[in-house]
């Protein structure tokens, strides 16, 4: 029976490479590029192989599920939890007291939840702000796809960036999923491009990082300036079970 910490090593690794090469090839540092292994719907023993294949953030869609994990791997130290799925409100307070990082904050209603729950935590959770430049009705996030209203989400985000136990650190998105990657390449460009308007738009706060690109499109996605992608499926394999939020 093949080890399983060395299979996904050997994977990771592969991935980190290809990370490399993309930002090489566009110019950028590979070091300013970050791996969120995603390991929802695996079972902690997958996510305790991935730590021990030397991965230092994993990715959860879900709380419950991602809560459970954690706490069950907490001896490894330095290890962060991103939560990067939707957050139902009524999971909020999950997500407040347990995860290092929140990629997916959509709506304002979502940011007073996690606010008032992270000061009775006594924390402060950095996040990041989840757009749709697709247009899709199944994706989660901010209006983003019509360039011409960006100037609408203003009003919205300036309540979010005011709210003291969140600390906004940058955008994400999910595009369309196509048939290659290179359908990907104008999505990220018009979420880079929300990222130059909302920080001339807002220059006291930090809109540094972009989460973008999973298993089927991140080299794109660090050509096009990704600070952090989000993979799953290259590095663990298939889901094995499925998981209701």
């Amino acid at each position: 029976m093949s080890d399983p910490v060395s299979a996904i090593r050997e994977r990771y690794e592969q991935v980190l490479n290809k990370i490399r090469l993309a930002a090489l090839s566009a110019g950028r540092a590979p070091e300013s590029v970050r791996l969120v292994v995603v390991t929802k719907a695996q079972p902690v023993e997958v996510a305790e192989a991935v730590i021990r294949a030397g991965a230092l953030i994993l990715g959860e869609n879900y709380p419950e599920e991602g809560v459970m994990k954690l706490q069950s791997l907490r001896e490894f130290n330095g290890v962060e939890w991103h939560m990067i799925g939707h957050v139902q409100s009524r999971k909020a307070q999950l997500v407040a007291a347990n995860f290092n990082f929140l990629h997916s904050l959509d709506s304002l209603k979502l940011a007073g939840k996690l606010d008032r729950f992270c000061a009775e935590a006594g924390r402060t959770l950095p996040t990041l702000l989840e757009f749709n430049v697709g247009g899709e009705a199944s994706k989660s996030g901010w209006p983003a796809w019509d360039e011409a209203n960006w100037s609408a989400l203003r009003g919205e985000l300036s309540e979010v960036m005011a709210l003291s136990h969140l600390k906004v650190r940058g955008l994400m998105t999910m595009p369309p999923i196509g048939e290659n990657a290179e359908l990907s390449r104008p999505y990220f460009q018009k979420i880079k491009r929300l990222q130059a308007y909302l920080s001339l738009q807002f220059p006291d706060m930090d809109f540094s990082e972009l989460s973008m690109g999973t298993s089927g499109d991140y080299e794109v996605a660090v050509q096009e300036g990704a600070t952090l992608v989000r993979v799953g499926t290259a590095i663990v394999g298939a889901r094995q079970y499925k998981t209701e939020d």
